[in-house]
């Protein structure tokens, strides 16, 4: 052989070398240059088994660490309701925490990083000092979606300031029974309502490209995050409105009055749909393999990753947890993709790997559920971007945010009463006065106007909660400096009777509370609001605000009650009371849902044959503004 070619061959041998390392490192996945379909497949040809179910797991970040998240490859982490690094944490040490666990995932054979969950129902409202708005049925009694896109993209940046970039938000349930405990988290009864308000998803998510197919998710920008239409579906028309229960309906009233939101929802390309606790004819959504992939994923064609709720699959039998293998096996044949499996993972793990190998589960369930995740998790721009941008760390409680809360309180209060005939308005209120007579439960306590899903699971009251402003704050700042104001709690009859005010405002309400712990079959104000309400409004002139979540009996008050205000579930913004109370905005919110006269007539919404309401669907009174100097 002569030198050129040993010199020829040498280069060869060095140049295929060089494209064998250089193609080592080439992975067409993490190349952002080609298309999302063409980079999971790619990944996913790589995939093992295992590698495959651990993208399937989501696992509460009480149990996950870098090392879990190393050596487990999970897939997903959340927060439950209340779950934080700790007490009052900071947005750095949030924003540290979750860089820790993606650390552990990036640091995997094939670096494929996890994607962050959190309940964000009504704002960031897991987190200390956040912006807290209206719950959505306030926010329904706006009727003024572009109001509710906003919210949405303020609520991104607040999760973005806190690293996270996925939220199980909005709740597109259609409440048709105020007597169930989740009726705040619902924007009407009335479906077209629901329908429009996925405008918030526009917000959370951006606006997605008019040339997108239908049902392929979609997130516009390092300042958006994924969101979570739930919880299909069906879940707000249970017998009773008992939480989790059966909701016995055709197909014909399932399509028409519980599923429009979810097709509005999938058009604006929400990434992930998660499925209702409930059952629908007696048969668990959860194991529902019609509704979840025929219809949700074949007939709606949604593409983005349906995921299960809070330990779901445990409690698809009863005693929970009773056949875990027939729970696994069910709920991922119906098309469950991810499954929030907040401790028991490796449990569950086992479960879906022994029913894979023993040919239970065929593999293209399993592909479908991973190609669904990591669709989203490319869409989210995961894979260019895995660690968190701290650049948003001071959107958290932005007074614009607040700005824009204070507003939806503005337009979410519904004035039901104001005097005795329109000659003798009670609203709006003299700011001007010699003594007013401020007095009630929620008059003063940020964590009753705030509600349930605030700072921990059920809320709680009282003003250390997290930061805002009470609406007694908002009524002292709102009235001339020279008008004494006197708060009282709970004042006894005679007090406010002998003590020559000039009119008297009554905060009272429900306690806060979420989910099944909100069940109540009577819905009466509590006896000490009863009481209070009696005691000022039976001597003084007086304005009833209502703080609550849904309708309350309030037909045995009215004769003693001058003016009435539903004020629903306002937030840490308590200021947009006062504004309207006082005339510096008037007022505009509609019912959003009936308003019945007594508990033993529910269900009652509006389009019943027997519709015989004290204020009916859509009722509001109207003010006009005053200047802002009367």
């Amino acid at each position: 052989m002569g030198k050129t070619s040993v010199l020829l061959v040498g280069f060869l041998f060095s140049f295929l070398v060089v494209t064998v390392q250089a193609g080592d490192k080439y992975k067409k996945y993490n190349d952002p240059s080609l298309p999302i379909n063409k980079r999971i497949r790619d990944l996913m040809r790589r995939m093992s088994l295992d590698e495959k179910i651990v993208q399937m797991v989501q696992i509460d970040r009480k149990v996950a660490t870098p090392e879990v998240m190393r050596d487990y490859k999970i897939g997903s982490i959340l927060s439950g309701g209340g779950s934080v690094p700790h007490l009052q944490a900071t947005p750095q040490e949030w924003l540290n925490m979750v860089n820790g666990f993606q650390n552990g995932s990036l640091s995997t054979r094939l670096g494929i990083p996890m994607i962050y969950g959190i309940d964000a129902v009504h704002g960031h409202n897991n987190v200390y000092k956040a912006t807290i708005f209206p719950h959505n049925i306030g926010l329904g009694a706006t009727r003024d979606p572009e109001l509710v896109k906003r919210i949405g993209s303020a609520t991104a940046r607040e999760v973005r300031a806190t690293g996270i970039n996925y939220v199980f938000a909005p709740c597109i349930a259609v409440c048709r029974d105020p007597r169930w405990g989740r009726c705040f988290e619902s924007y009407s009864e009335d479906p077209d309502i629901v329908k429009e308000m996925t405008e918030i998803i526009n917000g959370l998510q951006g606006e997605i490209p008019k040339d997108s197919r239908k049902g392929v998710p979609y997130v516009g920008g390092k300042d958006k995050v994924v969101a979570c239409a739930k919880h299909f579906v069906g879940d707000g028309g249970t017998t009773r409105g008992i939480n989790e229960n059966n909701t016995v309906i055709d197909k014909h009233g399932l399509l028409s009055i519980h599923m429009p939101g979810y097709n509005a929802a999938i058009i604006k390309g929400v990434g992930t749909v998660m499925v209702s606790y409930s059952s629908w004819n007696g048969v668990k959504m959860h194991a529902n393999h019609d509704l979840v992939t025929n219809f949700l994923k074949g007939a709606l064609r949604f593409r983005g990753f349906v995921i299960s709720d809070w330990q779901a699959i445990d409690r698809m039998t009863y005693p929970v947890h009773a056949n875990y293998t027939y729970s696994v096996l069910t709920g991922v044949q119906a098309g469950l993709d991810m499954i929030m499996v907040p401790y028991n993972y490796t449990e569950f793990i086992d479960s879906l790997t022994g029913l894979v190998k023993n040919k239970f589960i065929p593999m293209n369930r399993i592909d479908d559920a991973v190609r669904r995740i990591l669709r989203v998790k490319f869409q989210l721009g995961l894979f260019e971007n895995p660690l968190s941008d701290e650049s948003f760390i001071d959107q958290l409680g932005h007074q614009a945010h607040r700005d824009l809360a204070r507003e939806a309180v503005r337009k979410s209060l519904v004035l039901l009463k104001n005097g005795e005939n329109a000659d003798e308005p009670m609203l709006p209120l003299p700011k001007k006065s010699s003594k007013i007579l401020v007095a009630g439960s929620h008059a003063d306590d940020l964590g009753n106007q705030c509600g349930g899903w605030t700072i921990n699971w059920q809320g709680g009251s009282g003003n250390n909660l997290t930061s805002g402003t009470t609406i007694l704050k908002g009524i002292a700042e709102a009235v001339d400096p020279s008008t004494e104001i006197v708060y009282e709690e709970n004042p006894e009859f005679d007090y406010v009777k002998s003590n020559n005010f000039s009119y008297g405002i009554v905060v009272v309400g429900e306690p806060p509370y979420a989910e099944t712990n909100g069940d109540n079959l009577n819905l009466t104000i509590p006896l000490q609001g009863q009481y209070t309400l009696y005691n000022v409004c039976a001597n003084i002139k007086c304005v009833v605000v209502l703080i609550s979540g849904r309708p309350l009996v309030i037909m045995p008050h009215l004769e003693q009650v001058d003016a009435l205000v539903a004020a629903w579930l306002p937030g840490t913004e308590g200021k947009g009371v006062a504004d309207v109370l006082f005339g510096d905005y008037g007022f505009s919110g509609k019912l959003p849902r009936t308003w019945f006269k007594t508990a033993e007539q529910l269900p009652m919404n509006v389009g019943d044959l027997n519709y015989d309401p004290l204020y009916p669907f859509g009722y509001g009174l109207t003010t006009q503004p005053l200047n802002a100097t009367s």
